[in-house]
């Protein structure tokens, strides 16, 4: 592949991308003196090369998935366009690019959609619980109509949405038991992000929820601190939670996605030609992440086989969700209930 040439310089020091350091990358944000400085295809040389962040390392799903979108990219333009990634949280935390996206000093950032929720209010519909009945449910909505209509809606923000990266079902992992029903929540200390609609949803499980770091869940299931967490498989796994909470069971609880989301500034200096290419591209890179991410899920089961812990699958879902009705009175506003009608449509259909 030829090499690639940066497109974006930093004014007054005109450093690029490639050259600054986490912190020195926020001080000249904080400054105001990062700057896109080339907007058009006669950048050096004829090439573009957009920056693209995520704070989980290498080999994860959603990086691969962005880097084989560059590789679409090169392929299809004969390398004037190509995405360099900078994973790890080499330019910040999810919320830190996502504040410099908005302001056009970054080109491209994947970020949680939760992370999305005080921006743009369309995305709260994908942090609502029991939202989908499937993977295959999320995916059918994702790609149809109401995804791309929310991915739409990011314009407004001064983002512009390319692909959602569905992440799986959460499930719940216990010390002691499975939990075949809610009945079984009842009374127990449950590890949640510190976030209001996981706090409802908990509560109104009959789960005690409690907000804790990350970092911290695993010492707290040693120390009887909580008597379980939520997560999905590959989290669960890598983090070893499996070896002092060997119960899964694969409630599906929320299935919040992330996405792949553009700078509005970088996005509108194409040409609807490379605007559509992008697209492309973006959507191939959807294919790539949902094999990529099936997979490691497939491979996180057996781990915990292997370890001897217990999988509690086929969940009946409805005793679960006959409780949700406290949570979506309080979070459904009028603006989503359309939406949430034609999800649940999506879902009665089948198609």
């Amino acid at each position: 592949m030829t090499k690639n040439v940066y497109s974006q310089t930093v004014r007054t020091s005109m450093v690029s991308p490639k050259h600054l350091n986490r912190r020195k990358f926020g001080q000249f944000i904080a400054s105001g003196s990062i700057v896109l400085a080339g907007c058009s295809n006669s950048d050096i040389g004829g090439k573009r090369l957009l920056y693209s962040t995520d704070s989980l390392p290498n080999g994860y799903p959603t990086v691969e998935a962005v880097r084989a979108m560059g590789e679409y990219l090169a392929e299809k333009t004969d390398q004037r366009l190509g995405v360099k990634i900078y994973p790890g949280g080499q330019l910040g935390s999810e919320g830190s690019t996502l504040e410099i996206a908005m302001f056009g000093g970054l080109d491209m950032t994947r970020t949680f959609t939760a992370a999305l929720n005080n921006i743009a209010p369309l995305t709260k519909l994908f942090s609502l619980p029991f939202l989908f009945r499937s993977t295959e449910h999320q995916r059918r909505v994702a790609d149809g109509e109401v995804g791309e209509t929310i991915l739409e809606s990011l314009e407004a923000f001064n983002l512009r949405g390319l692909a959602i990266y569905d992440t799986g079902g959460r499930g719940f992992y216990t010390t002691e038991r499975t939990i075949p029903h809610p009945s079984a929540l009842e009374g127990l200390k449950i590890r949640v992000p510190n976030s209001d609609i996981f706090l409802a949803t908990m509560r109104a499980l009959g789960a005690n929820p409690t907000p804790m770091n990350f970092s911290e869940v695993y010492q707290g299931l040693v120390q009887n601190v909580i008597d379980g967490a939520e997560n999905n498989w590959p989290s669960y796994i890598s983090t070893r939670h499996y070896e002092v909470a060997p119960n899964f069971s694969e409630t599906g609880h929320f299935r919040t996605p992330d996405m792949l989301i553009m700078s509005l500034r970088t996005w509108n200096s194409f040409s609807k030609d490379d605007q559509s290419l992008i697209k492309e591209a973006a959507r191939y890179s959807v294919g790539v992440m949902r094999s990529l991410w099936d997979a490691r899920v497939e491979k996180s089961k057996k781990t915990l086989r292997d370890a001897g812990g217990m999988i509690l699958s086929d969940i009946d879902s409805e005793p679960f969700r006959a409780r949700m009705g406290p949570v979506y009175d309080q979070f459904v506003t009028p603006e989503l209930q359309p939406y949430l009608t034609k999800i649940n449509r999506v879902a009665e259909q089948g198609t």
